[in-house]
């Protein structure tokens, strides 16, 4: 499952970013589809393998991005540990990947903020990066719920 993430990532890497930073997140769709089938520990195998994994692929293994895309990753794993108990009959797959999505750009707004531009200036991209976290999360969670089989969650 990491490797079709990983394959996601390089497919999403080829289509051209109208703003640096907002890209679909389509491997978060195999990390939700595992989070429902295999649980949180495999989802976070796999989505902290494609991190590293596509980072040494792409050459950006401990640069910045690196680091970005990380904290993204491990606060949207956060989310998705308490996600996964809320109750299943008005919680599923959207739900949860709306809130891994805001959380992953809160993460990589927080270690810009914290480590590279210190600012207050960049809390003007927060509508744009809230925009497109709700956006490709509910996209992707659309996507995610019909590999699971839910039905109308």
């Amino acid at each position: 499952m990491a490797a079709i993430a990983l394959g996601l990532t390089v497919l999403e890497n080829a289509i051209p970013s109208p703003l640096p930073g907002v890209k679909p997140g389509l491997a978060n769709i195999v990390t939700l589809v595992v989070l429902a089938r295999y649980g949180w520990r495999a989802a976070a195998w796999v989505s902290l393998l494609r991190v590293v994994a596509g980072s040494l692929l792409f050459g950006n293994f401990l640069a910045p991005g690196f680091f970005i895309g990380l904290s993204g990753a491990m606060c949207s794993l956060l989310v998705l540990a308490f996600a996964q108990h809320l109750p299943g009959r008005w919680f599923g797959a959207v739900s949860h990947s709306i809130y891994a999505a805001f959380a992953h750009i809160a993460g990589q707004m927080g270690m810009v903020y914290f480590w590279l531009i210190p600012h207050a200036g960049i809390s003007y991209l927060i509508p744009v990066f809230a925009a497109a976290a709700l956006v490709f999360g509910t996209v992707n969670g659309l996507i995610a719920s019909r590999f699971i089989g839910e039905t109308s969650r």
